[in-house]
């Protein structure tokens, strides 16, 4: 009972995590979010929402946006008024028109004061998955109604909040608003003459404080379809000196402008925007050169199997005399041993079955994301899609695991189903528990929220759990139970040879199949780490098909090169290490992460570690399951079509 007695200590974790991040203000009355595509009126209110503050390059360390001493309330009438002319002077441009602006410019800034920031609005299950906290904010947008200038607040900062600010631009912060789902990035400050070496000098050093936001909002028609924020230089503040208490006059302006943008493309627009590190380019060269090395790898072994297989068929199946006097050798003198079932037949079973699982959620993933059914441009959707597919697709694992467990003469069913419904939610919980308590530890908003958490767990336990028992009664009640094996196997196993050459060896083998797949996936796997852990925005999803079906079939086929070349050094223990062989892409993946971390990325500290490797250790895992399966279904189907060929006694 060691999986029943892991499930129980499992719920405990999580619950213990889901009560410590339940806050305060866990029950309060949540807004109702921005429906994108909303249709405005002239005049009508338009929304700035705010959502995280964190370093840029620690795209998982984020907090919330009121952690910084930003504005939670709109100044008034009077003191904008009494703030707007002493910015007079740059807020006109012309003296002139003085008299004829002043007045439509007044009546824009009617200022109403009913926005009150740092209340929570209603997510999305992705977009609580990916740290997203959103919250209302002061600032008073009205549809076509652009503003040249108008005081949010005023205030004091004093040394704790000057302290806080300070680290934060030091820290390369950058903070995230949204209007609809369009969202907006920019810099809390920056650092002028700061030593690279000393950081900053006294005296030399400068940092600042940017106070002013220009929001540039695109239209089309009735509707928002570009947003952009930016922040202005002319307007900083010398926040160097932490001990001085510092005045500081928050403010904004508003510009509109038509856009022929469609509102169903408003999306394409960041892929090149300048905040985000250079576009992605659609690299045909590489996965040409990727398709180049599957064909001509595939090529090779298939026509060195026929030819090997061919003449290993014609010697063995040979009747002369001659032959009938020499001792079997090869692969065929162990065909009484290789239909022998493996060790720990459970384990064995629930692995298969959960691999073929994963593969099935992440084919229908890429094909949903391709097809447009999930959004790609949804902050949170393809987590949440996976959970979701996941949850769905135990079904299937669960069937296929039972069923050759079953073949297996396998007798305790209900154990099997047990641990092919925990073999991969098990390990990623242990990983989620450590992280969200680092996140916690750290104030971060990347620690998942009671309700996500409570959600994410109704969904396993309401679904994914029932949809499991369901996939092993099946496959008890109806599944075919015959391995049919085209040979009999004895009841004394043979004994392996152990003196062969180094190139022979397991860890040769495992080298080897990990390598030559990782290689076939490893330029556009750049790709997707810069969007994993970075800023980039991935859209190529035909193209990350269409690799990781490359990546299924090159593995296939280097796994049945090897399981043969194992069965002809007379090994028949080939189940498990082809399933490892098969699965040592994961590994390669998962070493690859550290090399992307330390040389290809600017991420640092222990939260945004402690992320990046439990997570990357979780996709790995996922990976080793989902091509061990592959290499497994391959190579039986391989084993059992050259032993049906051949007469064996």
């Amino acid at each position: 009972h060691t999986p029943m007695r892991a499930t129980s200590f499992l719920s405990l974790l999580l619950w213990s995590s889901a009560i410590s991040t339940a806050s305060a203000g866990l029950f309060k009355k949540k807004h109702r979010r921005q429906k994108a595509g909303t249709k405005y009126e002239q005049h009508g209110e338009v929304h700035v929402v705010v959502n995280k503050v964190g370093p840029f390059n620690n795209p998982t360390e984020t907090y919330r946006y009121y952690s910084l001493p930003f504005c939670r309330t709109h100044a008034d009438e009077s003191a904008h008024l009494a703030a707007y002319e002493e910015e007079r002077s740059i807020a006109l441009t012309t003296d002139e028109d003085e008299d004829t602006t002043s007045s439509s410019y007044l009546r824009k800034l009617e200022i109403k004061g009913n926005r009150i920031g740092a209340e929570r609005h209603k997510q999305r299950l992705g977009e609580s998955i990916v740290g997203d906290r959103r919250e209302t904010s002061p600032y008073e947008l009205s549809f076509q109604d652009d503003v040249e200038w108008r005081l949010l607040c005023k205030t004091t900062l004093d040394k704790a909040d000057l302290i806080k600010l300070k680290e934060a631009i030091h820290n390369n912060y950058f903070f995230e608003m949204f209007i609809e789902d369009l969202p907006m990035w920019g810099y809390v400050g920056d650092i002028e003459d700061e030593d690279e070496i000393l950081g900053e000098v006294e005296g030399q050093s400068h940092t600042y404080l940017f106070p002013h936001l220009h929001f540039r909002l695109g239209t089309n028609r009735n509707q928002i379809v570009s947003a952009t924020v930016s922040t202005e230089r002319d307007r900083r503040v010398d926040i160097t000196n932490v001990n001085k208490p510092t005045p500081v006059q928050f403010s904004y302006s508003v510009e509109f402008f038509e856009d022929d943008l469609p509102w169903k493309m408003r999306m394409t627009r960041y892929a090149d925007s300048r905040f985000l590190p250079g576009s992605f380019e659609i690299h045909w060269l590489s996965i040409i050169n990727s398709f180049v090395l599957v064909l001509l790898l595939t090529a090779f072994l298939t026509i060195i199997l026929m030819r090997v297989l061919k003449n290993d068929f014609s010697r063995y199946m040979e009747i002369d005399d001659s032959t009938m006097e020499e001792e079997e050798s090869g692969w065929k003198l162990i065909h009484g041993d290789v239909f022998r079932f493996p060790e720990f037949p459970t384990l064995f079973c629930a692995a298969v079955g959960t691999g073929v699982q994963l593969t099935i959620a992440t084919l229908l993933l890429l094909g949903l994301a391709l097809t447009g059914i999930i959004s790609t441009t949804r902050r949170g959707s393809i987590l949440a899609g996976m959970v979701v597919l996941y949850c769905l697709t135990t079904t299937v694992g669960a069937y296929i695991s039972t069923r050759l467990y079953f073949q297996m003469n396998g007798k305790n069913w209900v154990r099997c189903v047990l641990f092919t419904a925990g073999l991969f939610p098990v390990p990623t919980s242990f990983v989620f528990m450590w992280v969200n308590t680092v996140a916690l530890f750290h104030g971060s908003t990347s620690a998942l929220p009671f309700s996500t958490i409570f959600t994410i767990s109704a969904i396993f336990a309401l679904v994914a759990l029932p949809l499991t028992v369901l996939g092993g009664i099946v496959a008890k009640n109806y599944a075919n139970h015959d391995f049919n094996a085209p040979t009999r196997t004895t009841k004394v196993a043979r004994e392996i040879p152990t003196e062969l050459p180094w190139y022979r060896s397991r860890f040769v083998q495992m080298v080897i199949s990990g390598f030559l797949p990782f290689s076939a996936i490893y330029i556009e796997l750049h790709y997707i780490f810069a969007s994993m852990w970075g800023h980039q925005i991935y859209t190529l999803f035909g193209i990350l098909l269409f690799a990781f079906v490359l990546l299924l079939i090159v593995t296939s086929f280097i796994s049945v090169a090897l399981v043969y070349f194992q069965l002809a050094k007379e090994d028949h223990r080939w189940w498990w290490s082809t399933f490892v062989n098969a699965g040592m892409t994961g590994l390669f993946i998962y070493a690859y992460s550290f090399f992307y971390y330390f040389h290809r990325s600017g991420m640092s500290g222990m939260l945004q570690a402690s992320f990046y490797f439990g997570y990357m250790s979780i996709v790995s895992f996922g990976f080793f399951l989902m091509l061990g399966s592959c290499g497994f279904h391959f190579s039986l189907l391989f084993v059992k079509h050259i032993y049906s060929r051949v007469k064996c006694d």
